[in-house]
């Protein structure tokens, strides 16, 4: 069975593309998301059984003033199915279809240390010419790597960091012993 947020999310993408308005409803839902995530009161107003599903629309008319109708209408269809914790699945969902429609590969570098931009930027150069798509480069600084370099390019994951060498190592060794 589909997930829940891929039903919503595939429904919100189809109309938004009827509307020719895929990339403001991907900007006013990443919006919306992360003042859910920011703000725990909001959350709770909107996911809360607390609050009558007409008052979290009242809400959500004040908090959107100016939104797409659609995008509004949206959010109103999850209120009323009790579906709005799915939000952040929803989001993510979409993204995955915009990137998609747009021929964005996302692409996360995680390191032990902060890459200066020139590496980072030659980086992003070779995985697009060698993948032919345009690609949407993130960076992390993840200390628990130790040293090396964590390429994430779509689904596929290229760990060559010290500290995936030193549990291969520490594996080899305890096959070794037993």
């Amino acid at each position: 069975m589909e997930e829940i947020a891929e039903v919503y999310g595939r429904a919100l993408f189809e109309v938004a593309s009827e509307h020719d308005a895929t990339d403001e409803i991907r900007e006013q839902l990443g919006q919306f998301a992360e003042a859910l995530d920011e703000s725990h009161d909001l959350a709770v107003y909107f996911f809360s059984p607390y609050f009558s599903t007409q008052e979290k629309k009242d809400g959500l008319v004040t908090l959107l003033d100016g939104a797409d109708d659609a995008f509004v209408n949206f959010l109103e269809l999850l209120i009323e199915k009790h579906r709005m914790p799915a939000i952040f699945r929803i989001r993510r969902y979409y993204d995955t279809l915009w990137e998609h429609e747009h021929q964005i590969l996302p692409v996360q570098i995680a390191t032990a240390i902060e890459l200066d931009e020139s590496v980072a930027k030659q980086l992003g150069e070779q995985i697009e010419k060698t993948t032919g798509q345009r690609i949407e480069l993130t960076q992390r600084v993840d200390p628990e790597i130790l040293g090396g370099i964590v390429l994430r390019v779509g689904n596929s994951i290229l760990d060559a960091s010290i500290r995936n060498r030193l549990e291969t190592l520490r594996k080899a060794v305890a096959r070794g012993a037993a």
